[in-house]
């Protein structure tokens, strides 16, 4: 991987990754694909929209269709016929969102499979044995993740936890890079803590102390927490952070969060919003959000966003969304996912313009002007 820091505005990082399938401007927003792709949406749909790269989930790719067969197919990109970049999650996170079907102990998480039940045990070196086969740009190591609030001690066993595997994973991969395999891939520590200070410091130094990580980033937060809690751990931790590697805040989040944690020198986001929201009928405009389903919308002869370049905007109203959606028509997925990503996509282009030529502070006060009205 290749970094560098393009420029900077108010705390604002605007920077180039290179990985071995495509070069990604920051602040970049990773659209997420579970399960190989982004919902509703195709390979050709997210190079229209422009994405360098997508995350796709560990678990649940190595339950089906399993990464041994993605393999054969070339990996990921074989697989699914996106060219650019992957990011593939470990499981940590799905340890914590199917916790009546994992439990963790010192040396890695035991999952029941959320399909047919079937038992299986995931560990800092296996998670990276199945990253290898899926054959994914950046690949998360184990991390052991809580509920927010919980108590100190659980906290201080998930730093511990995370810390030993970190160590494992990284010897591991050096040593699988050795022997040739993994070499175009990429590995990210993940930092732990809480929203507790103390704890966030303890284990970002421990973290990036192990200077073969490629990049760092921050987990466990948008799990319950307050959303000022949360900029306010982003802020304290990020000082903690290497400045030369990319910094990436885990499943976050809101066009609002997204702003707050750039400022804050995050480069890095992703978060289901997007594709969920547009499934359920809230689309993200320069304006705020709306709710195609409402009344008022069915002889609308309006773009979703009169500001919006998106292939639904410049040929669709919002009468037909209205109705496609009312009318329960798959077309209608396709269509606001489409524009909900570009609208992520669009505003992390924008915000790095605004860094690019020290603008950020007159670009978060009309990003908020606007939405306010």
């Amino acid at each position: 991987m290749e970094f560098q820091i393009d420029a900077t505005s108010q705390g604002a990082r605007a920077c180039t990754i290179k990985t071995a399938h495509s070069t990604i401007l920051t602040p970049v927003f990773m659209p997420v694909g579970t399960q190989g792709t982004v919902k509703a949406l195709d390979a050709n749909d997210m190079l229209e929209l422009g994405a360098k790269i997508i995350l796709g989930n560990t678990y649940h790719l190595y339950l089906r269709p399993t990464s041994k067969l993605i393999k054969k197919f070339g990996g990921l990109h074989g697989f699914s016929k996106f060219p650019n970049s992957f990011l593939t999650d470990s499981g940590g996170f799905q340890a914590f969102s199917l916790s009546d079907n994992s439990k963790p102990d010192e040396n890695g998480i035991m999952f029941k499979s959320h399909i047919d039940g079937s038992k299986h045990y995931f560990t800092p070196k296996s998670v990276l044995d199945t990253q290898y086969e899926l054959n994914s740009d950046i690949m998360m190591i184990l991390d052991d993740l809580v509920a927010l609030p919980n108590t100190d001690e659980r906290i201080k066993k998930s730093i511990e936890r995370t810390t030993k595997w970190a160590k494992e994973a990284i010897d591991y991969h050096m040593e699988q890079k050795s022997k040739g395999i993994g070499t175009h891939q990429n590995i990210f520590a993940i930092i732990q803590g809480g929203t507790s200070k103390e704890f966030r410091k303890l284990s970002a130094q421990q973290l990036c102390d192990m200077s073969d990580f490629d990049g760092f980033a921050i987990g466990g937060l948008s799990v319950g927490e307050p959303n000022q809690d949360m900029y306010d751990t982003v802020e304290w931790t990020t000082q903690f952070m290497p400045k030369e590697k990319p910094r990436y805040l885990m499943g976050v989040g809101t066009p609002e969060d997204l702003i707050e944690n750039i400022e804050r020198g995050v480069d890095m986001f992703d978060c289901v919003m997007p594709t969920r929201n547009a499934r359920n009928g809230t689309l993200f405009t320069t304006f705020g959000k709306l709710n195609i389903k409402k009344a008022q919308f069915k002889e609308d002869d309006k773009p979703i966003d009169a500001c919006c370049e998106c292939y639904t905007c410049k040929n669709f109203t919002r009468a037909y969304l209205n109705h496609l959606l009312r009318a329960g028509e798959i077309t209608y997925f396709r269509l606001a996912s489409i524009h909900n990503i570009h609208y992520y996509l669009d505003l992390m282009r924008k915000a790095r313009e605004a860094i690019l030529i020290d603008n950020w502070e007159e670009f978060k006060k009309e990003f908020y002007t606007k939405r306010s009205k």
